[in-house]
């Protein structure tokens, strides 16, 4: 096995690590910066603190079930370089916005948050484009034995930037935040710049744009859900990123009305949960030995489960808070606070271990020329299964369900999600 480290000395792959960091760290420094602002300064209602993160979690989301189609059609026939290129320059008008948003709420809280929640969806659009073309480009500018590691360092440096983007934007002035949203799109524009070409494949069907969303979207679907082993894989996929989403959405309104801790402890479980899929990433790659196959994901999906059912029992019988909320260091030294950063962390590195393997499935068994559609049809059906489970979520939030019996929803999906990789594996491995 050859050390993927070295890819990042390497023009067929530093640029494009490059500007997805970047674009991963955007994506959180302004979400972060901006669900902090609304929980924490605008609202101080817990319903409508849940409601407006299940919202925030949703409108990021919907581009992907809408749009990916497209994306997947843009991205197969068309020379994916200049294409970054026009997305990150989108990136920069986008910030505009969002940086507009987080600077009006001490004049207009209405208007304010109806231009973050703007800006939030078309970051979504943003990604929704950029996901395919990310995915594509690592088989085509990578050999057969760097897919799994490029994948890996991908996944890690995704998470490392939503890592150092949540932590940011949890602690700067909104000032500053509106400031680092503008000058790091303009730095992914840049990066975006030294993507080495990466036109079309030979044997690539002929380029085809069709507009019509819901039936482009239920061709590029039917098309890839058919061939079993992707089916399988989509929809282990699916599972995974909707447990994500679900605790991505929980873990502010969780902090701040089940743990009783402020916006800092809030960022911190972000952290923890961003490192902890960094090292699953990587250690995945290890174990495999740069083989991509399915061998690990079904117990690592169990592990993730056990480890959700921990933290429902910690934030389940957690002890009585004081009248205000706790900060870092009296959080840590509370009762029970080191088994819920202890789950975390757990979660976290099975997810890793779980999701990386099945996305370097994804982009090495089908033709060159048909990977941005399959990435596409994966983020429709990903997106749609999130969408769902942020619905799941405002339903259970307005039946009163509490935020602890909502995390254990999330142990029954990883149950699901390992049978489902299980199958896979016996099917392709």
């Amino acid at each position: 096995m050859r050390n993927p480290m070295r890819l990042l000395g390497q023009r067929r792959f530093l640029p494009l690590f490059v500007t997805q960091f970047l674009g991963a760290f955007n994506d959180n420094l302004f979400k972060t910066a901006m669900v902090v602002l609304v929980i924490y300064q605008i609202y101080s209602d817990p319903t409508k603190e849940a409601d407006f993160a299940a919202l925030a979690s949703g409108l990021f989301i919907l581009p992907f079930f809408l749009f990916s189609a497209l994306s997947g059609q843009l991205a197969d026939g068309r020379d994916k370089a200049p294409l970054i290129r026009i997305i990150k320059s989108a990136e920069i008008g986008i910030m505009v916005f969002g940086a507009a948003g987080l600077m009006l709420h001490t004049l207009h809280q209405g208007l304010s948050i109806v231009l973050m929640l703007m800006a939030l969806f078309a970051m979504g659009v943003h990604s929704t484009f950029f996901g395919p073309i990310k995915y594509a480009i690592l088989p085509q500018h990578l050999g057969d034995d760097d897919v799994l590691g490029g994948t890996g360092l991908v996944e890690a440096g995704t998470y490392i930037a939503i890592l150092l983007g949540t932590i940011i934007g949890g602690i700067i002035p909104y000032q500053w935040a509106a400031a680092g949203v503008l000058l790091t799109a303009i730095a992914g524009r840049i990066a975006g710049q030294k993507v080495p070409p990466a036109p079309p494949q030979d044997d690539a069907p002929p380029f085809t744009f069709d507009w019509h969303i819901i039936r482009a979207s239920h061709r590029l679907v039917s098309a890839t859900m058919h061939i079993p082993r992707l089916y399988l894989a989509i929809v282990a996929i699916s599972f995974f990123w909707s447990i994500g989403a679900v605790l991505a959405a929980l873990f502010p309104p969780l902090v701040k009305n089940a743990l009783g801790a402020d916006q800092t402890v809030a960022t911190m479980f972000m952290a923890i949960f961003s490192i902890g899929i960094a090292i699953g990433s990587v250690a995945v790659n290890r174990l495999l030995k740069g083989r991509v196959s399915a061998r690990y994901s079904p117990a690592s999906a169990i592990a993730m489960g056990g480890f959700v059912a921990i933290l429902w029992w910690a934030v389940r019988t957690w002890p009585e808070t004081p009248d205000h909320l706790m900060g870092i260091a009296e959080f840590i030294s509370w009762k029970q606070a080191d088994l819920v950063l202890v789950a975390l962390l757990g979660i976290a590195i099975a997810g890793g271990m779980f999701v990386v393997p099945l996305y370097a499935f994804l982009t090495t068994t089908v033709p060159q020329a048909e990977t941005a559609r399959t990435v596409a049809a994966n983020n429709i059906v990903n997106s749609g299964a999130m969408v769902i489970s942020s619905l799941l979520l405002m339903v259970l939030n307005a039946m009163h369900v509490t935020i602890a019996d909502m995390v254990l929803t999330v142990a029954i999906g990883s149950l699901i999600a390992a049978w489902i990789a299980q199958k896979l594996h016996l099917a392709c491995d």
